[in-house]
């Protein structure tokens, strides 16, 4: 499959933009602080005790300071979505990059890590050098008591040491439960361990206290490889100097050294009092509970809740976060919307699956099982809700939908429901948008999982028969497995049956139709499901075509 350049650059090139700013900034950051500590004269002596190791640490901790500053922006998501939504502000390929957040969060964690790899090896060295080569000469410089003292007690009894091993344990278990085999067997691992991060910033302020490394202050007054008073030319070069060079190139006093004024709290504290803004703002938005008004149990373990939330307002789509404290406090799940509040109807809801523990117990509070230990049953049995939060609404790629004149939704099972949006948005109404033609295509393993939206999409084809619109809203749906067809054969899902097919897409053969039928434009494509079909799409994206159709993919990702 030949590679189009302009699509690889509608589709890649920003990001990858993005990504050589990045590394050429760290590159230069590692690069400018070795070449200070190697060739800087105030770190002369500290660089003969230390060697290589002194510049090596500093170096990457410069590139940690910057990437600890870095990691908490993409979380910012209530930020990420204004500006996503001030359209005057950021244009289409801004707000497409903004898609990508998580990948920088992954990439500037990854970088943390190794860094910190790097860093905690050099000191390693550095620990070792300040016992072995204690200095007599420069007694302020030694962070060792004595020469010879054991490097794992100078790393236990002082702070630097002590912080030190603290940020490792913390990061190894960050960066170990990030992983995506435990994310997906034990999300909860994952929750917790990764808010260890406020503790990690606490210690990280601290690490820089103790002021292991010094600099010195009085290069005028004793430049670097003077002669003390107890010394002389002979001594220091083992040839014979005279008497006056002698005394010119003597010291005027003794070298004064002093720690480093912490410099990790000018780079993080900025960032990190922005995401603190940001959570309490989130906080404040999301501490009244909302009203559940309706919970429906749908086919193959969906479950639709509409809620309704005071001024409360959301795109399609968008995405909140739930939080049920009847299930876990602490914990927080996002659920794409699948009805968005309009001026007419106020409420909003949600369609998720029953997978894992956490949406197990939920569906438990929310539906539970009659009790039979009843004889005599009420008339009438009122049901009580569990108490629920929504932070949000957050901005998801799915929202660019309405800003291409051709959009392509791909959806893999329960993936629907950023789109179910979106066919709501049609079915109401909305108005001021640039769409003009909406493919569907909706993958499902069995068939009865059309049932979460059959009637929304006959009411949405119904609505554009009537208003001769045919050729606006392309629907395919396609179902893997061959049993028991016969399930939707009611007259009101006729427009349904009649594009009901069995097996899996062609791409390719999909793709280059729609490419024949929008020739030299830009086709955004909307995708939100399995991993396979996401690559598929990715790489037909990225492929030529004689049509001369550009195919812009993007991807809905929770982060």
């Amino acid at each position: 499959m030949v590679v189009s350049v302009r699509s690889w650059v509608a589709n890649e090139g920003g990001k990858h933009l993005v990504l050589m700013l990045w590394l050429g900034v760290n590159t230069w950051l590692f690069l400018k602080t070795f070449l200070l500590y190697y060739t800087g004269q105030q770190y002369h002596y500290l660089y003969k005790m230390l060697g290589l190791g002194l510049c090596i640490s500093r170096a990457s901790a410069s590139v940690l300071n910057l990437n600890c500053s870095l990691v908490l922006l993409p979380m910012c998501r209530s930020l990420l979505t204004f500006v996503r939504g001030t359209h005057t502000v950021s244009s289409r390929e801004t707000r497409r990059l903004l898609d990508k957040s998580k990948t920088f969060h992954v990439a500037c964690g990854v970088a943390i890590c190794i860094f910190s790899v790097v860093h905690v090896s050099a000191h390693l060295v550095n620990v070792v050098n300040f016992s072995v080569s204690y200095s007599d000469d420069f007694p302020a410089l030694n962070l060792a008591r004595f020469r010879g003292e054991d490097p794992k007690l100078i790393i236990l009894t002082t702070i630097p040491g002590v912080t030190g091993v603290l940020l490792v344990l913390i990061l190894f278990l960050m960066f170990t439960s990030s992983s995506y085999c435990v994310r997906l067997s034990n999300y909860e691992i994952f929750w917790y361990t990764h808010n260890l991060f406020i503790i990690f910033y606490i210690i990280l302020m601290v690490h820089m206290v103790g002021g292991a490394l010094k600099y010195q202050t009085n290069l005028e007054a004793h430049p670097p490889g003077c002669l003390r008073a107890n010394q002389s030319g002979t001594e220091q070069q083992g040839e014979e100097l005279e008497q006056g060079e002698d005394e010119e190139r003597r010291c005027g006093e003794e070298a004064h050294f002093q720690p480093h004024y912490p410099q990790t709290w000018l780079w993080v504290s900025g960032p990190l009092c922005l995401y603190c803004a940001e959570r309490f703002y989130r906080y404040i938005r999301s501490c009244d509970p909302v009203t559940i008004v309706t919970v429906i149990r749908h086919p193959c373990d969906v479950i639709e809740l509409r809620m309704l939330k005071k001024n409360f307002k959301a795109r399609p789509g968008q995405y909140i976060v739930l939080n049920c404290p009847g299930v876990s406090s602490f914990e927080n799940h996002p659920f794409t919307l699948t009805t968005c509040p309009t001026e007419n109807k106020k409420t909003f809801g949600i369609h998720l699956r029953v997978v894992g523990d956490w949406t197990e117990r939920f569906t438990q509070l929310l539906v539970p099982e009659p009790r039979i230990d009843l004889e005599i049953l009420p008339m009438v049995q009122q049901r009580r809700y569990p108490k629920l939060y929504v932070d949000g609404p957050f901005g998801s790629p799915s929202e660019e939908v309405f800003n291409y004149n051709v959009s392509v939704c791909v959806a893999g099972g329960i993936g629907v429901t950023p789109f179910a949006c979106v066919l709501h948005a049609l079915l109401d109404g909305w108005t001021g948008f640039r769409l003009q033609r909406l493919y569907f295509v909706w993958v499902c393993r069995e068939l009865q999982s059309f049932y979460w939206f059959a009637e929304l999409l006959c009411a949405v084809h119904h609505k554009l028969w009537q208003e001769n619109r045919p050729d606006y809203f392309n629907l395919k749906l396609y179902v893997s497995q061959a049993d028991n067809l016969q399930g939707m054969s009611e007259d009101k899902y006729r427009p349904l049956t009649s594009r009901l097919l069995v097996g899996r897409p062609k791409w390719k053969l999909l793709f280059d139709e729609i490419g024949k039928t929008n020739k030299h434009k830009r086709v955004g494509v909307f995708c939100c499901g399995p991993k396979g079909i996401s690559r598929t799409l990715h790489r037909l994206c990225n492929s030529a075509r004689s049509s001369g159709t550009t195919f812009e993919f993007n991807k809905e990702s929770f982060s």
